[in-house]
């Protein structure tokens, strides 16, 4: 079984109230594919830079496990970059600076030897470029999984419900699921997301945990309380990525075992806020992970 990212390959700089960084290497096809690699999906790229992107980058990518054939290099123009500022409740951001460059006309290439995926997971990209990397696939995948956001809510929603309709998993937060659906409670606002063609639906809370839905079964998924939370960009991509990369390893999509993947994508998500950029995430041991699986599994133990 083989797995796709699909996403942003980039440079972010963040401000927190933890301090601030110069220009780091970022994006959420960075994220996605980081968390995938602890589950052993050696998962093929979707991206494209440009020549300002380091080597040492995609090196330490490669160094995950990641086939990078499918990222594009634009030697002559630059890569995509964000800046954003967080406020003391860490839930709210300023942007500061975006920078689609190579972005702005991205046109995804599939290499022949990523026709065969078994998993497909979208990253947060135009909802256009997402339906054309469906379309460049010669057989549909066992599972798909999209991210996306309330951006492409407000400048393409046609665009966007296209290829909604075409995916399996749907992943967004609670705003997102209340302006996309009409409606404030969150279970009907999953029951006319789902309408529209996802199978299952996961409501991401941020520091509250994560809604699974799937016809009229609901899973409640904590998130774990942490002393300091210095940089949540990339938590939502990272969430993903582990969510994704269970189901890649175990091979099994019901909904029994969907739970186990949104608190394998909740723990990766953990490291993630607590340094800077992917710094944390790229040093992560099997002994931190299965020590973090067993706090979360702790968390919700209990006796009636």
């Amino acid at each position: 079984m083989s797995l796709i990212t699909v996403g942003s390959v980039a440079f972010d700089a963040i401000e927190s109230p933890y301090g601030k960084t110069d220009k780091i290497i970022g994006g959420a096809g960075t994220y996605i594919t980081l968390a995938t690699s602890y589950f052993g999906a050696n998962p093929k790229v979707v991206s494209v830079v440009g020549g300002d992107f380091p080597n040492v980058a995609l090196e330490m990518l490669k160094n995950h496990g990641a086939d990078v054939e499918g990222i594009q290099i634009k030697a002559d123009e630059k890569t995509f970059f964000w800046s954003g500022k967080y406020h003391n409740d860490m839930n709210s951001r300023d942007t500061l600076v975006t920078e689609l460059n190579v972005l702005e006309k991205f046109d995804p290439i599939i290499p022949r030897n990523y026709q065969d995926a078994d998993f497909l997971m979208l990253g947060n990209l135009a909802p256009t470029v997402q339906r054309t990397v469906i379309e460049r696939l010669s057989q549909r995948p066992k599972l798909i999984v999209m991210d996306t956001m309330n951006f492409w809510m407000d400048i393409m929603l046609d665009e966007l419900l296209k290829t909604i309709a075409l995916v399996d998993v749907l992943v967004i937060n609670d705003e997102e699921a209340r302006q996309l659906s009409g409606e404030y409670s969150l279970v009907r606002a999953a029951k006319k997301v789902m309408a529209m063609g996802p199978k299952f639906l996961i409501i991401k809370k941020g520091e509250h945990g994560a809604l699974l839905f799937h016809k009229d079964q609901i899973f409640s998924a904590p998130a774990l309380p942490l002393e300091e939370v210095f940089d949540p960009t990339g938590a939502g991509d990272t969430f993903a990525g582990g969510f994704i990369g269970h189901l890649h390893k175990t091979g099994d999509i019901s909904f029994e075992n969907m739970k186990t993947a949104v608190i394998m994508g909740s723990v990766m998500a953990s490291f993630t806020v607590e340094k800077f950029g992917t710094d944390r995430l790229q040093y992560l041991s099997q002994e931190d992970i299965d020590n973090r699986v067993e706090k979360f599994v702790q968390l919700t133990k209990f006796s009636s």
